[in-house]
């Protein structure tokens, strides 16, 4: 069985210290970036499962990030889980076009579940 890909954007290196460790623990595999102005290059060569993206990403943002990811088509499938402390993070979501989001700071056990709710359904189908 494949172990299945997360691909984290944040340029807290604490955060993705610990969503490394975190991750690596349930047993998938991760690749980090503390910039976004590369996410085409990165998701072709990483093939991720899913996307953590931060709004205040260095470059071009968050939500202008995911916004580029949706305009190629071959990745338009790839749920994308927007991370914010702003108070519009739902609008954030919506303008991006990310399928779900999980306000700063946020809890890992609801950070889990949230993964784990999107990959799940990408096994079912």
């Amino acid at each position: 069985m494949n172990k299945k890909k997360i691909l984290v954007f944040d340029d807290d290196k604490t955060l993705l210290d610990v969503l490394t460790m975190v991750f690596f623990d349930e047993g998938y595999e991760v690749e980090i970036s503390e910039t976004s102005h590369d996410i085409i290059e990165r998701v072709s060569k990483f093939c991720p499962d899913l996307i953590l993206m931060d709004n205040y990403i260095p470059d071009i943002g968050g939500t202008e990030a995911i916004r580029l990811l949706r305009t190629h088509g071959q990745f338009n499938q790839i749920p994308v889980i927007i991370i914010s402390a702003s108070t519009n993070i739902v609008a954030l979501k919506n303008a991006s076009k990310a399928n779900d989001y999980l306000r700063k700071p946020f809890d890992l056990y609801e950070l889990e579940k949230l993964i784990a709710r999107y990959l799940k359904a990408e096994t079912d189908e």
